[in-house]
């Protein structure tokens, strides 16, 4: 490893910021700890709930770790197409006996009120979904000694996150669980955006920023691949969110490897956006219909979603997943780091 960002962790595994209550403290300290890079996920968090988990996690490791912040979206949204895909919803709401959430209830995240967080008290890292921040943002947090990451799917995004000034892309192929940080929201659902070697490969050729890989790896043998296509460091999300000190659900992390979910298919059926999860009765009934709509469709749809949890029904749940879930190994997150830094070196037929 040999760019200014893995000098701050030994070995190039990055665990990603999994929002939505799954990326919790004792999970990034885990990682951190075990030689990674641990991330918190602030996206769907309140400022003070942000700084919160931060201090949280200071008091668990005294490693470098990293916090991840949506960018705030523009307001494009059919209002007519949500509220057909809110009475599509009727019968969820009746089976789960709850109310959709309200759709307009804010598109605001408190993105403005979590950077002035990040620059009153800095940590190490940030890196940013659903866009790229402007250049006084990212200028903003080098004052303050914070390294930038910017998610890119495509080699023109890349080039939009080094004219902003970022640190380093993490190149997301369409395997990743979990939203694909497209720049606009013009993804299609069919799956038919770049796969992660490619991306790398063609993101290499096109910027000169350290490039972080995502997108479906759950081996060491996996990162040995990325890191031979010329990423610095992979970045997994699934594979963590099997082990006990993530906060996902019980039968989230039972779905992973249950036969009944046997593949993952990009979807806006809970959010809105494209996002990538097993499939299940939710996904299969209102995907082909849910319009591109977040976070009005996240909002609409989260009471319907936690309902299901509460009634230990996975077939209502947005069970985000990325394509190599069958491979997730529960292991405490430091045994697991463990395990891919040893399977890395046999890869590359390295003695331990």
């Amino acid at each position: 490893m040999s760019s200014a960002l893995t000098d701050l962790f030994p070995y190039p595994i990055v665990q990603a910021p999994m929002a939505g209550g799954v990326s919790v403290p004792q999970l990034a300290a885990a990682v951190c700890e075990a030689g990674g890079l641990g991330f918190l996920a602030a996206g769907y968090k309140t400022a003070d709930g942000m700084y919160q988990e931060i201090k949280q996690l200071r008091g668990l490791t005294g490693r470098p770790f990293g916090v991840n912040l949506f960018l705030p979206q523009p307001d494009c949204a059919d209002p007519a197409a949500v509220e057909v895909y809110a009475h599509q919803l009727a019968g969820e709401a009746a089976w789960y006996e709850t109310e959709p959430g309200d759709p307009d209830s804010g598109r605001d995240d408190g993105y403005d009120a979590k950077l002035a967080v990040l620059l009153d008290n800095p940590v190490p890292v940030v890196s940013f979904h659903f866009g790229v921040p402007g250049r006084e943002v990212v200028d903003a947090l080098h004052r303050v000694g914070t390294f930038t990451l910017v998610t890119a799917t495509t080699p023109e995004e890349a080039q939009a996150v080094e004219r902003a000034g970022a640190d380093a892309v993490i190149a997301q192929g369409v395997e990743a669980g979990g939203h694909q940080g497209t720049h606009r929201d013009v993804a299609e659902t069919d799956g038919s955006g770049l796969g992660l070697l490619s991306l790398v490969a063609q993101v290499r050729e096109t910027v000169g920023l350290p490039i972080v890989a995502a997108g479906g790896i759950m081996r060491g043998s996996q990162i040995a691949a990325v890191l031979a296509a010329g990423a610095v460091a992979a970045q997994l999300g699934t594979a963590f969110l099997a082990t006990p000190e993530s906060g996902a659900h019980p039968l989230h992390k039972q779905a992973l490897t249950n036969p009944l979910f046997v593949r993952t298919e990009l979807t806006r059926a809970f959010t809105g956006r494209p996002a990538r999860g097993l499939v299940n009765r939710f996904l299969r009934e209102h995907g082909p219909y849910a319009p591109a709509a977040y976070p009005e469709v996240h909002h609409l749809t989260a009471p319907l979603r936690k309902a299901a949890a509460r009634a230990g029904d996975a077939q209502g749940m947005a069970l985000w997943a990325g394509q190599g879930h069958r491979m997730a190994r529960d292991l405490p997150a430091g045994q697991l780091v463990e395990a891919l830094v040893a399977e890395v070196r046999a890869a590359r037929g390295e003695g331990r």
